[in-house]
């Protein structure tokens, strides 16, 4: 899934190829992709692009005083493209759930991978009335959102801190890869309780929360939108590495699995070299 530093990434690209241009078509393939029908995606067309800004995991394109938002869920994606085929798309089976022609002749289309189809499209004279950026906690990377702030999220809740990092009411962008990334550079089990963290320990998870996403919006900056998936990756130490060596110890990275997900983590780094227990099979670790 794209997080907050994928999403930034994609806004800055869209910035330099979107902004100034003329949209001539807006085409859904899909057509379940689709969540708001008033205005229509028709009354994109003829209008030019004015900004492209991200709410948490959403993406923001305006044009003319409408936004076309997304949310690329968990298999979306944005592919550039510098030329269309002369043929127009056919709904399907396929990928392709929409497509963004501009007057230049470029465009992009909107792509989403599998079977459980997530990906949603909106458009909206105000995009803080979708539901989902209506619930959106504060933005991590704002400069507002400081050592107090983040500890102040932290004392109203009594969960695992893996559950309340992904929690976008509490704090918008960061998902599943990022919470594995920001723990394992705190050095704390996702398991661990919020209402047990010392002010040492908040400390020190919102300088992992700051520094693992600064760093990843560094690395993606300026990536053209068909490599941010490999870029993101790279970058990745923990999740997705099941079975690696962890890059900063050298103990073996694990895994706990869930019915749709699962977290990697090292248990040297994380747990006091206790592997965690499967959370469907017995009790989790603090």
């Amino acid at each position: 899934m794209p997080e907050l530093p994928e999403v930034e990434a994609l806004k800055d690209f869209l910035t330099d190829h979107l902004v100034g241009r003329g949209i001539v078509r807006v085409l859904p393939v899909a057509i379940s992709v689709l969540k708001t029908y008033d205005p229509p995606l028709t009354a994109l067309e003829g209008r030019d692009v004015t900004a492209v800004e991200r709410h948490g995991k959403f993406l923001d394109i305006e044009a003319g005083g409408l936004h076309l938002v997304t949310h690329l869920a968990r298999a979306g994606w944005l592919q550039w493209k510098d030329r269309f085929p002369d043929s127009p798309p056919r709904p399907g089976k396929g990928p392709l759930a929409l497509r963004v022609a501009l007057d230049t002749g470029e465009g992009f289309d909107l792509t989403e991978a599998g079977t459980q189809k997530r990906l949603a499209v909106y458009v909206t004279e105000a995009p803080d009335e979708i539901p989902g950026i209506t619930r959106l906690g504060p933005d991590p990377l704002a400069p507002d959102f400081d050592e107090e702030r983040f500890a102040r999220l932290l004392a109203g809740e009594r969960r695992q801190i893996k559950g309340v990092l992904r929690d976008q009411s509490l704090i918008a962008g960061v998902g599943n890869a990022y919470s594995d990334e920001i723990l394992h550079a705190a050095r704390m089990s996702p398991f661990k309780l919020t209402s047990s963290l010392t002010e040492q320990e908040v400390r020190g998870l919102y300088q992992a929360l700051r520094t693992t996403l600064t760093e990843a919006v560094e690395r993606s900056r300026g990536v053209a939108a068909g490599r941010l998936k490999a870029e993101k990756k790279s970058g990745l130490r923990v999740h997705g590495r099941t079975g690696e060596p962890c890059p900063v110890c050298g103990d073996t990275i694990r895994e706990v699995s869930f019915a749709d997900s699962s977290l990697q983590y090292c248990a040297t780094c994380q747990t006091g070299g206790k592997p965690l227990a499967d959370r469907r099979l017995s009790r989790l670790l603090k």
